[in-house]
């Protein structure tokens, strides 16, 4: 039985309130790291990825999971929906994320299995399991996950300027650029005393960073900063995405 609690949702669950281990909620010996253990973050990627036939049944778009000291939630979005399908169970005793996500999968799938035998349709099966679940309308976003774009160019080059991946996200990279490259040459130009050598490696950055303005390509990365991410298209789960939380842009849901 799907046990509903109550929450305020941004892509149909809350955002996480505390700063365990993002795979077993652990605070132990954790420090600043988001994981306890690499071991750790694997297990709960791989049980996951294991179990994302009930996924695809649902035909989901994009999903997520987080969990709390309380209760586990897997949030699904369909590719033809306007509204998120929540999924809330409470947490077991004595046991991890993963064990109570294996449950859950478990559980939900057996169900969707024993419709689509009854009435032998797989859409009344997908109908019959998003019943259960909590259902919140999608107001002020069309519904995509976080989206970043960072631009694909070596780190040594931007060492060289000074740069951030995220300035050259400007409308105009060849103007940051040039700024950079102005101030770190009048610092190591060899007329006001710098090093020859430390002045070519920066002369060959700039060249290297205006080539790729020109043409610029990025490497694009969907997700969340503080949930597991499932994509459809892939159909495999990401990791929380620690590289969002400077752009904390979410869905805005609200109840029905």
């Amino acid at each position: 039985m799907v046990k509903h609690s109550r929450h305020y949702n941004r892509f149909g669950s809350t955002i996480r309130n505390n700063h365990g281990c993002l795979s077993c909620g652990t605070t132990e010996n954790l420090g600043k790291r988001k994981y306890c253990s690499i071991d750790c973050r694997q297990k709960l990627r791989y049980t996951l990825n294991m179990r994302t036939g009930l996924l695809r049944a649902l035909n989901t778009r994009y999903g997520s999971f987080y969990f709390t000291e309380a209760s586990i939630v897997m949030d699904v979005m369909l590719y033809d929906a306007k509204e998120i399908f929540s999924f809330i169970y409470p947490r077991s005793s004595n046991k991890k994320p993963a064990e109570d996500y294996v449950n859950m999968s478990d559980l939900l799938g057996n169900e969707w299995w024993a419709e689509k035998k009854r009435t032998n349709r797989h859409y009344l099966a997908t109908r019959y399991l998003l019943n259960k679940a909590k259902r919140q309308k999608l107001l002020h976003h069309p519904g995509m996950p976080v989206e970043v774009r960072i631009p694909m160019i070596k780190s040594s080059s931007l060492s060289c300027l000074r740069l951030c991946k995220s300035e050259l996200n400007s409308d105009e990279p060849e103007k940051v650029i040039k700024s950079a490259y102005r101030l770190q040459a009048k610092k190591h130009h060899p007329d006001r005393g710098g090093d020859t050598a430390t002045f070519r490696r920066i002369h060959q950055a700039y060249l290297d960073l205006i080539q790729w303005a020109e043409n610029p390509s990025f490497q694009r990365r969907r997700g969340f900063p503080d949930k597991w991410f499932y994509d459809g298209c892939q159909n495999r789960w990401l990791q929380p995405a620690p590289y969002l939380i400077k752009n904390r842009i979410f869905f805005y849901t609200g109840s029905l």
